[in-house]
């Protein structure tokens, strides 16, 4: 007898901007590189108290590495679960070091003019999605290609990656997650053209 199960519905990650969603605990988020190129800043709050988030800082002291691997754990700033990576094609290249772009940076980078950015995308996003934040955490910046070399420089590096990369991860608590698609265009981390990107709840 076939199966009558229905594949999860795509949500897109437009170029520049962000989504954010509820996910119940025990669900399932897949975050896909659709295009191979694209940088995705992505945040995840309780979706009870969104004071509490996902936490670079806490989760490099939690897995003891400044990568994730597959089965690693993120925590919050409580230092409670709130994110399992179940599968990771990229194989954990990803960066919990730099934190989100933001209008000042594009000023060092020499915009004159306002230049979107991950820090009010996730404003946007949140705002646009019912929730109120009241700080922009350090991202978990999937498929940023911004390794510490052997110097201790971090140097942003052209993408890596190929089309359809993807990272499955499990919410370990009621949460809201939100996930930008990188408007940077000025240096190499996203090819110099931002894309879109999309994501599944399963």
């Amino acid at each position: 007898m076939a199966s009558t199960k229905s594949a999860p519905e795509r949500l897109t990650i437009p170029a520049r901007h962000a989504s954010a969603a509820f996910v119940k605990k025990g669900k399932k988020v897949r975050v896909i590189n659709t295009h191979g190129t694209q940088v995705v800043d992505c945040w995840a709050f309780n979706a009870a108290n969104t004071a509490e988030y996902m936490s670079m800082e806490h989760c490099r002291v939690a897995f003891e590495r400044y990568r994730p691997k597959r089965g690693d754990t993120m925590v919050t700033n409580l230092r409670r679960p709130i994110l399992k990576i179940m599968e990771d094609t990229a194989d954990g290249a990803h960066d919990t070091l730099l934190a989100a772009c933001d209008r000042y940076r594009y000023e060092q980078l020499g915009c004159k003019t306002y230049h979107r950015n991950c820090t009010d995308n996730l404003w946007e996003a949140m705002i646009g999605a019912g929730y109120k934040i009241t700080e922009t955490p350090s991202p978990f910046n999937l498929w940023q290609n911004t390794p510490v070399e052997p110097d201790g420089t971090i140097k942003p590096n052209p993408p890596g990656y190929k089309k359809g990369d993807n990272i499955l991860m499990r919410a370990e608590m009621d949460l809201v997650i939100c996930l930008s698609a990188c408007p940077q265009d000025i240096t190499a981390i996203n090819g110099n053209k931002p894309r879109n990107a999309h994501f599944e709840i399963v």
